[in-house]
């Protein structure tokens, strides 16, 4: 079941750091891995591992953002309102964009929309430049985002009801 699943999902590494400790003998150095996987239709994850070797760091990073996918509601290729969103001293910015603008954002929001589905969007990374704290600001947008459909439903109405 799992293999069937990781074949449909997109995988974009965002960092890769290598780490040295000084021992007696020299340096070992250990690697960490930031990936996000997404299904390209809503669903979206990322994960951080630490290993000793590149690809066994780039594995656990993988398995543990499938552990943690949420679900963001798409509306037409991209996002259903304005929204900031915050994590620490990072703020991110993500805009809904008229069909054909494209991915409009730097480094980790873009790997993140690209592999949440989301094909027309502005945003603006503000305050701090910490690619782990950005993309956790990101994904606080992301969860934050509310949908006109569950809302509705909330509320015991119909969408026409509510937008009259």
């Amino acid at each position: 079941m799992d293999r069937e699943r990781g074949n449909e999902f997109v995988e974009k590494l965002i960092k890769l750091n290598r780490v040295a400790k000084v021992v007696k003998g020299g340096r070992r150095f250990s690697f960490s891995a930031l990936v996000v996987v997404g299904d390209g239709q809503g669903t979206v994850g990322y994960g951080f591992g630490k290993a000793n070797d590149v690809a066994e760091a780039i594995r656990k990073s993988i398995e543990k953002a499938k552990k943690h996918l949420i679900k963001v509601p798409v509306k037409k290729n991209t996002i259903p309102h304005r929204i900031i969103g915050k994590f620490k001293s990072a703020e991110v910015l993500l805009k809904p964009a008229a069909p054909g603008t494209g991915i409009i954002a730097g480094g980790p929001v873009r790997a993140v929309m690209e592999a949440s589905g989301i094909n027309d969007i502005l945003s603006k990374s503000l305050g701090s430049k910490n690619t782990m704290n950005i993309l956790k600001a990101a994904f606080n947008g992301l969860e934050s985002l509310l949908d006109a459909k569950e809302i509705a439903s909330e509320r015991g109405k119909t969408v026409m009801e509510m937008w009259g």
